[in-house]
């Protein structure tokens, strides 16, 4: 039997909402990876704030390299930008 995939890269742990869940970043992070959840609701001037800025920017760069998800509003990307609320 073959050894499981890290959790991150299956259905297990991604959110329904977009992005990955808690058991998908745990499993991301064994991997070395220092991932953090969504921060939709940052204050100005935290870096939270710089992060939320930051996912905004690049995630719209991915609207215009990938049209086909842009028009799917049930897409990774889409979702992922309504739990950042981009």
């Amino acid at each position: 039997m073959a050894p499981k995939t890290p959790a991150w890269t299956r259905k297990a742990g991604k959110d329904p909402k977009g992005g990955l869940n808690a058991k998908g970043r745990a499993s991301a992070k064994k991997q070395g990876m220092n991932l953090k959840p969504p921060a939709p609701k940052a204050k100005a001037g935290t870096k939270d704030a710089a992060r939320r800025k930051s996912f905004c920017a690049r995630s719209a760069g991915q609207m215009k390299k990938f049209p086909e998800a842009a028009k799917d509003p049930e897409s990774r990307l889409r979702k992922a930008r309504r739990a950042w609320n981009c």
